[in-house]
C-alpha cells in the first residue's frame, strides 16, 4: 500500500466526464447521466481491500441513507486491477456491497478510464457535482484516518451536501483525500 492523497486534479467549475461502466450489483450497464441528481451527485472512488474504504465503510453506508431522501445521489466506483487485486474483483464488489447494504450502484472502471478522467488518484477519493454535473467538491470524507483516534463523521461531505441543499455556497478550501493508491494495470 502506497500512501496516497487525492490530486484535487479536477478543477471546481469542470463538467464531470460522462460514463458508462458495469454496476456489479445489478450486472446493468449504467451512465452518469442516468445516476445523477437533479441537485447533487456524489461520486467516491473506493474498493473492497483497502483499509483507508474500510475504515469509513459504515459512514459509507449511512451518507446515502441519509441523503438519499434528500435528492442526493450517490455513486461508488472501483478502477482497481482486479488481476492484480482479487479482493477488488466485481464478483467481491457484489458480495462486499450486500454484505454491508450499499443502497447506490457500485460500478467497476476496469479499463481504469474513467479514475484518470476524473483524475482519482486514491481510495477513498470523493466528488461532488452540482444539478448540472459541475464539480463543486472533491476530497475528504473527513479528518478520520486509520489509527488517529478521530471518530469517522463524514464531516467534509456533510458540510458540501448541506451547503447544497440550503443552496449556500460550498466552501472552497477543500482537503485532499488520503488513502491508497489506486492500482493501476500495468
Amino acid at each position: 500500500m502506497a500512501l496516497t492523497p487525492s490530486t484535487m486534479y479536477l478543477e471546481l467549475g469542470t463538467k464531470a466526464p460522462e460514463f458508462t461502466l458495469t454496476d456489479t450489483i445489478s450486472s446493468k450497464k449504467l451512465s452518469l447521466s442516468e445516476l445523477k441528481s437533479d441537485i447533487a451527485t456524489v461520486i467516491m472512488f473506493m474498493c473492497n481491500h483497502c483499509p483507508y474504504v474500510i475504515h469509513m465503510n459504515d459512514e459509507l453506508v449511512r451518507l446515502p441513507k441519509e441523503y438519499k431522501g434528500k435528492g442526493i445521489s450517490f455513486i461508488g466506483i472501483s478502477s482497481n486491477d482486479a488481476d492484480t487485486y482479487p479482493d477488488d474483483s466485481p464478483i467481491r464488489m457484489k458480495e462486499i456491497a450486500e454484505k454491508l447494504g450499499y443502497i447506490f450502484p457500485y460500478l467497476y472502471d476496469e479499463s481504469q478510464s474513467v479514475a484518470k478522467a476524473y483524475g482519482a488518484a486514491c481510495t477513498p477519493d470523493f466528488f461532488i457535482f452540482d444539478k448540472d454535473l459541475k464539480c463543486i467538491y472533491r476530497g475528504q470524507l473527513d479528518n478520520s484516518r486509520p489509527g488517529n483516534d478521530i471518530p469517522v463523521s463524514g464531516k467534509d461531505i456533510r458540510n458540501a451536501l448541506d451547503n447544497i441543499l440550503a443552496s449556500k455556497p460550498v466552501d472552497s478550501n477543500q482537503k485532499p483525500s488520503i488513502g491508497c493508491n489506486i492500482k493501476w494495470k500495468k
